[in-house]
């Protein structure tokens, strides 16, 4: 199963640099990498990434993430998938931009 992390361009960028990552500020304060699922991705770009441009959605599988992902209660008693552990390059399954339109983020067709 595809789940999916949002990065604001800085972010990114030293995630291609350095070759891995520990996620944001929230996810260093939160000790975890959030990640959201196809239908949780939308709501989570318009609560904590309303208005930003240059954002960066990444795939990566879940099934091979590890005994370090965990799927836990959040917004609304969802269960989100919350990674304790760095993540790696070599681990992204894909990335594409993630523009922001009027009606807010537009995301991949074929991801939702």
């Amino acid at each position: 199963m595809l789940i999916y992390k949002i990065f604001r361009a800085p972010e990114w960028a030293t995630f291609q640099t350095d070759g891995r990552t520990s996620g944001a500020p929230v996810d260093l304060s939160d000790g975890f990498i959030h990640f959201s699922t196809a239908s949780q991705a939308r709501e989570t770009a318009a609560k904590h990434f309303a208005g930003e441009t240059d954002l960066v959605l990444v795939a990566f599988d879940g099934d091979t993430l590890g005994e370090k992902l965990k799927w836990e209660p959040s917004r609304g008693g969802d269960l989100f998938p919350h990674l304790y552990r760095a993540l790696t390059i070599n681990e992204i399954i894909w990335h594409r931009p993630l523009p922001l339109t009027p009606q807010g983020h537009d995301f991949p067709e074929d991801m939702l």
